[in-house]
């Protein structure tokens, strides 16, 4: 199987050892991605909204430069800092996947970046 690493200046970049997606086998795997801006490297928004928009538009980044859109997504996995925002994720989320949302799971587990209230993962369509 043949993959190809994705990779955009549109979205932030990893600071370790990962690509921000590998194409492979017909699918977009996205690796987590936080509300980061691309350029200042800043978190973007003080709100669970606020953040899983700027997540998702890094998602959204990162598809089209695969050549694939939010609209292929098929599974996604969140992680959020404190469970009390699921609510305003979840309300945010909907508003990007208002009809056939992709597969979704999610855990809670400590954020170490100052402000970093989520991240996400996607599975997309190539």
């Amino acid at each position: 199987m043949t993959k190809t690493i994705i990779k955009t200046d549109k979205a932030p970049g990893s600071l370790a050892a990962y690509s921000q997606a590998v194409k492979a086998g017909g699918f977009v795997f996205v690796a987590g991605q936080g509300p980061f801006d691309a350029v200042t490297g800043e978190v973007v928004g003080a709100t669970i909204q606020e953040q899983t928009a700027q997540c998702l538009r890094n998602i959204e980044a990162i598809l089209t430069a695969a050549g694939s859109s939010l609209d292929k997504a098929v599974s996604a996995t969140f992680i959020l800092g404190d469970p009390n925002d699921f609510a305003g994720m979840n309300e945010e989320w909907a508003k990007w996947f208002p009809k056939d949302p992709p597969a979704r799971q999610g855990a809670k587990l400590p954020i170490q970046p100052k402000g970093m209230k989520l991240s996400i993962a996607v599975i997309a369509e190539a």
